[in-house]
C-alpha cells in the first residue's frame, strides 16, 4: 500500500473515472493533472446529464441511460464544478492542476 503523497506535495488522486449511482456522483472531488480524460458511468436505473454548473462550462453530456458514459478532457487547469440537470441536487467538481 502506498501513500497518497508519495512522489509529490500534493499529488492528485490516482483516478480519472466518476460513478454515478444513488443519485449521487462518486467520488464529489476528483483530482487530475491536465490532459488526462476523465469517465463518468451511470450505474443508475434513471437517467443523468454531466454539465457545467457555469453557464458556458465544457463538460455537457447528453442524458446517460444505465450503464452509458460520457468523457472529457481536461485541457486547463482549474475547478470544473458539475452537475446532472435531470436531478439538480446532484453536484461534485474535478480539480485539475499541472
Amino acid at each position: 500500500m502506498t501513500s497518497p503523497k508519495a512522489g509529490a506535495s500534493d499529488a492528485p488522486v490516482a483516478a480519472d473515472a466518476v460513478a454515478i449511482k444513488n443519485f449521487a456522483f462518486s467520488p464529489t472531488t476528483l483530482k487530475v493533472k491536465v490532459g488526462m480524460t476523465v469517465t463518468w458511468t451511470n450505474q443508475d436505473a434513471d437517467a443523468h446529464t454531466v454539465t457545467s454548473a457555469a453557464s458556458g462550462g465544457p463538460l455537457h453530456s447528453p442524458a446517460l441511460a444505465t450503464h452509458a458514459t460520457y468523457s472529457y478532457r481536461f485541457t486547463e487547469p482549474g475547478t470544473y464544478a458539475y452537475l446532472c440537470t435531470i436531478h439538480p441536487f446532484m453536484t461534485a467538481k474535478v480539480e485539475v492542476t499541472r
